[in-house]
């Protein structure tokens, strides 16, 4: 082993403490998610009526941005508002952080925004279709549209890691200064700032995602309107 280490050098593996604490939170959503259907009713609980709600909340949210195609887009969007709302509590809990005060981690949320925007702009539209957009009205407009598409994904990345890290550190130095007592309503901000943070970010997700699958459509609508 020692000689095809020496031929074949592996790179050295360094797991972060934020990779750890994300995969930590996926699992216990996993188990949540697999609990929660487990315990599905004709006559709900009080439970599957929180849960219910909470649904029907995101799906309201995806319909008045994108009607008709909330069946399309749901899994992908519910599954990163719920992920990134679990990351931003997850600071909360003694001795862990938020993983997304980690700048790698909201990179990664954020290029999966990126990635997806295309993925279903193509899937609506076709590959052609979605294309064309880039170029139109002209193709001098495509450095233009690959710029903003750039732009807007390291703003996505920054806006979550800036203003979640700033929780964190101002939650900390409260804790430090004033003890366990006095920052209780910080806790109850922090809570609140995480809820919103995780529905700002699958907000402008959506609305990113709905002008990928709408572009072709608004075209045909202006060119009707023109005719």
């Amino acid at each position: 082993m020692s000689l095809i280490a020496a031929i074949f050098p592996l790179p050295r593996m360094h797991l972060s403490g934020s990779l750890i604490t994300s995969w930590g939170v996926m699992l216990v959503l996993g188990i949540a998610s697999w609990f929660s259907t487990q315990r599905l009713r004709q006559s709900p609980g009080s439970y599957q009526v929180i849960l219910e709600g909470i649904i029907l909340a995101m799906e309201d949210a995806i319909e008045a941005v994108l009607p008709g195609k909330v069946d399309l887009v749901f899994p992908f969007l519910a599954t990163l508002w719920i992920f990134i709302l679990a990351a931003n509590v997850t600071g909360i809990v003694p001795g862990l952080h938020s993983p997304t005060a980690d700048l790698s981690v909201t990179a990664s949320l954020a290029v999966l925004v990126f990635l997806s925007v295309h993925w279903f702009g193509i899937r609506a539209e076709g590959l052609k279709a979605y294309l064309k957009h880039y170029v139109s009205p002209s193709p001098i407009l495509l450095p233009f549209h690959l710029i903003s598409e750039a732009s807007r994904t390291l703003a996505l990345a920054m806006r979550l890691f800036g203003n979640v890290m700033s929780l964190e550190i101002g939650y900390a130095l409260i804790l430090l200064v004033a003890g366990f007592l006095v920052p209780v309503p910080i806790l109850m901000l922090h809570l609140v700032e995480a809820v919103i943070q995780a529905y700002l970010f699958g907000m402008l997700a959506l609305i990113y995602i709905a002008g990928g699958i709408q572009a072709q459509e608004l075209r045909q609508k202006h060119q009707g309107g023109a005719n």
